[in-house]
């Protein structure tokens, strides 16, 4: 228990960031300044190649993570915050497992993968190496049950997030594309027909 009574947990938090050199030292000077570690740490271009945009997983409570999102703010390159742990999001991670698979072993170890919908990206005569997507429950499940038949590597990219649309706005953009394409279609039937007389 924490000092201010809230139990420390999972928090997922989206940075949206300037694409600069130093950025994300200092995002992540941040939490290990508090004492925190950050559990996954993702970051990627965005549709703009000058931002990028930071997925980090850390564990703490309410107040410490409030406390740091207020000084991430204070960032000068950092654009937006957020903290998806109480927002409605879609959260994925990607794992590539290497997996002992001796002849006897190698239908079930597919099956395995089947279940999870796992591709097989790459096989050499006693291993098949595996590529997992999903929330991070179904990726540990997946490694659970590849555990007893031996994983000699293991690589996970960390959750990355993306928060939900309203439904509201979805509904009021529909709205406004299909008035424009009416806009479009209406002045093409007022149009007249021109040409040169003979």
């Amino acid at each position: 228990m924490s000092q201010n009574g809230s139990e420390p947990r999972k928090h997922t938090i989206a940075v949206l960031v300037e694409n600069k050199f130093g950025v994300l030292s200092r995002v992540a000077g941040l939490f290990s300044a508090r004492g925190y570690n950050i559990e996954s740490l993702s970051v990627g271009e965005t549709l703009d190649p000058s931002m990028s945009r930071m997925t980090l997983v850390v564990r703490g409570d309410e107040f410490v993570i409030e406390q740091v999102t207020k000084q991430l703010h204070k960032l000068i390159d950092v654009i937006k915050v957020s903290d998806l742990t109480e927002e409605d999001h879609v959260e994925r991670e990607m794992v590539l497992v290497r997996v002992n698979a001796e002849p006897a072993y190698r239908a079930e170890i597919l099956r395995i993968a089947d279940i999870f919908r796992a591709k097989v990206v790459d096989v050499t005569p006693l291993t098949y190496t595996l590529e997992g997507t999903g929330e991070e429950s179904k990726t540990g499940a997946l490694l659970d049950l590849l555990r007893p038949f031996g994983i000699q590597e293991l690589v996970r990219t960390g959750k990355i997030a993306i928060a939900r649309s309203p439904k509201t706005k979805v509904r009021k953009v529909e709205e406004r594309v299909g008035k424009a394409r009416e806009a479009i279609k209406d002045p093409a039937k007022e149009q007249k027909i021109t040409g040169f007389v003979d």
